[in-house]
């Protein structure tokens, strides 16, 4: 793969939110596209809504350097008991999340199609077959994905998911893959800006030397700069420390030139709970306002 400066990107902004279909505008999108433009040429978006239809529609229209990730939103198609904050479902919601999947994966062929020059790569989904997630899909519906979507497309498919199921439980999936895209955060296992890069490494090396014959990136790292004591110590999520994660992230990437999508562009403020700190809120590079937190004062001072 590849090597590129690579970001996550998400452009909800105060009062907008995907889940009650309230998108961020053309220009709204351009001016976050132009701010990215100036370090960043890679970005992963997560599905295939308005959202992401307009940002390729930026990138064309105002002749952007960008190579797009494309993601599948799927949803859950099976009960998930081991999920910490609820994955039960009626059998009718079930179907309902079968048949909005089946439309998302068409919605990712239709959209790599509609790009071939920005869309670059494509996912068939995200943290869907880890053991805590909301949104469960067999490796099996998953493998199907993945067929369905090499059959109609040119660009090589994967799937983003945390590194332990890699390890364990995606053998049949992998071998359907052009490459895996595995996720790393030593902040939510309750690692120290001390024992972090190591510990990313141990992730990624988990799964790359599991599967020496496929090509292995990271689709997400990064450190959060605010936490209300939720799975991440309040004392543990600072600016500094996302600094400091941020450079040697991209120091050993850089040179094993691995592609890395650092996790996130700017602060999401409609994810989690209703807690100003809540962590999931405070993972960009930029606040909500676009202005740039320590992490990127030097380049955007």
């Amino acid at each position: 793969m590849e090597y590129r400066n690579a970001i996550c990107y998400s452009g909800y902004r105060e009062g907008q939110n995907p889940r009650e279909g309230i998108y961020p505008t053309y220009n709204e999108i351009k001016e976050d596209l132009i701010i990215l433009s100036k370090n960043w040429q890679a970005l992963r978006l997560y599905d295939c809504s308005h959202h992401a239809r307009l940002v390729l529609d930026v990138i064309r229209n105002e002749k952007l350097d960008f190579k797009v990730m494309l993601g599948a939103d799927v949803a859950a198609e099976m009960n998930n008991p081991g999920c910490p904050w609820g994955a039960q479902f009626s059998e009718e919601k079930l179907e309902e999340n079968r048949l909005h999947n089946q439309e998302e994966i068409q919605k990712l062929i239709a959209l790599a199609n509609a790009f071939p020059d920005i869309v670059d790569y494509v996912s068939v989904g995200n943290e869907a077959s880890v053991e805590w997630t909301d949104h469960l899909i067999s490796v099996e519906k998953l493998v199907e994905h993945v067929k369905t979507v090499k059959s109609n497309i040119t660009q090589p498919v994967t799937f983003c998911e945390n590194y332990v199921p890699w390890t364990y439980k995606l053998d049949e999936l992998v071998a359907e893959l052009d490459f895996i895209s595995l996720h790393t955060y030593p902040v939510w296992e309750y690692k120290t800006i001390h024992d972090a890069l190591e510990y990313t490494k141990q992730n990624y090396h988990a799964v790359a030397d599991k599967y020496p014959n496929k090509p292995v990136i990271i689709t997400e790292a990064g450190w959060a700069t605010a936490s209300n004591g939720r799975g991440i110590e309040e004392w543990n999520a600072s600016e500094e420390l996302q600094a400091a994660y941020y450079e040697q992230l991209l120091e050993w990437t850089r040179k094993e030139k691995i592609l890395t999508f650092v996790f996130e562009a700017f602060d999401e403020p409609w994810k989690g709970d209703s807690h100003p700190q809540e962590p999931e809120k405070h993972w960009g590079l930029f606040k909500v306002d676009r202005t740039p937190k320590l992490v990127m004062q030097a380049l955007y001072g």
